[in-house]
């Protein structure tokens, strides 16, 4: 979703564009996501050279980056299920670590690498995390957040070898487009009523700013330095009654304790085996179902020249698109 809003904005640009995608569906969901922004969407499709490969496919990588100056990585496999960890190495900390081999070979400029503040840790000294927290395996030890750490740990390997890097923490990333995925999958909830709401709190931030800041940094001289990026820090509650007022649907009204999260998880395996269907309710979204995690954003503030959208006005635009999207 990061990468279809970012590749938009950067085919509009004056400079060549070379993107690399996995599948032809894959192509239809950009050319959805540029339909957001332009009636134009052939004309500013084809002005990116579009590469078949994944970022495990050295030798298609090769011919990638062949006379490229800048890399954007935003590339990853997102998954709460046990079963996708050793996927997720493949593909997020091996993957990751063929970008930065291949940003080094060629002499690449700068590679912006969008990591997640899954990779960061929760400070017990402070109560807002921020970019000097450090990682902990013991506390954080899910398949999606060690697999982000290692590869947060690849792209600063590459600072050892020469690379200028520019790092972005993002919280979760709220944008139109890819309605059965990750967060987008939020939406498509709310608008069915699904009665269940969880009280955890954590980062959010809407995905037009987080492809203005990968810009900005990539222009600016900054290197080497990592941004945690959130718009506010808001529970899930909060976050699924404004798309609720805004889809005027009914609001959750089920919370989901500890104690139901436990069952939840369980049913959501078990069902998850019978039918060979996705695990959509794992151990660790049980466990995190009332964590609250804040989130410091004033490093970011003091880089950008804009003040990052509040995520009433982020929610708003991303339903009206869901509606559309859905007629």
């Amino acid at each position: 979703m990061l990468g279809a809003h970012l590749l938009f904005k950067l085919a509009k640009g004056a400079e060549k564009v070379k993107a690399i995608y996995r599948t032809e569906k894959s192509l239809e969901k950009v050319k959805k996501v540029f339909g957001y922004y332009t009636d134009e969407v052939e004309l500013v499709f084809s002005k990116i050279e579009w590469i078949q490969a994944t970022i495990t496919d050295i030798p298609a990588l090769e011919y990638a980056f062949q006379g490229v100056q800048t890399v954007y990585h935003s590339a990853a496999l997102v998954s709460f299920d046990k079963k996708d960890y050793k996927k997720m190495r493949t593909v997020n900390i091996e993957g990751t670590a063929n970008i930065v081999n291949l940003c080094i070979a060629y002499k690449v400029q700068k590679l912006a690498f969008v990591s997640s503040i899954a990779a960061i840790e929760k400070s017990i000294a402070k109560p807002m995390i921020d970019e000097k927290d450090s990682f902990d395996v013991e506390t954080s030890n899910y398949g999606y957040a060690i697999t982000k750490y290692g590869a947060e740990m690849e792209v600063w390997r590459g600072t050892q070898e020469g690379l200028d890097v520019f790092v972005v923490n993002p919280g979760i990333i709220l944008g139109p487009g890819f309605w059965h995925e990750n967060s987008g999958k939020l939406f498509a909830m709310v608008a069915k009523e699904t009665p269940f709401y969880t009280s955890g709190v954590t980062g959010f931030i809407g995905v037009t700013d987080v492809v203005q800041f990968l810009i900005q940094g990539m222009a600016s001289d900054i290197k080497n330095e990592r941004f945690v990026l959130v718009s506010e820090n808001k529970s899930f509650k909060e976050i699924l009654e404004i798309i609720a007022a805004n889809f005027q649907k009914r609001k959750p009204f089920v919370r989901v304790s500890r104690q139901l999260g436990a069952l939840g998880w369980r049913l959501s395996w078990l069902k998850s085996r019978l039918t060979s269907s996705a695990h959509a309710f794992t151990k660790h979204n049980a466990r995190a179902v009332d964590k609250h995690s804040f989130y410091d954003n004033s490093k970011a503030k003091q880089f950008v020249q804009f003040d990052f959208e509040p995520m009433t006005e982020v929610i708003s635009r991303v339903c009206k698109h869901y509606l559309q999207d859905k007629k």
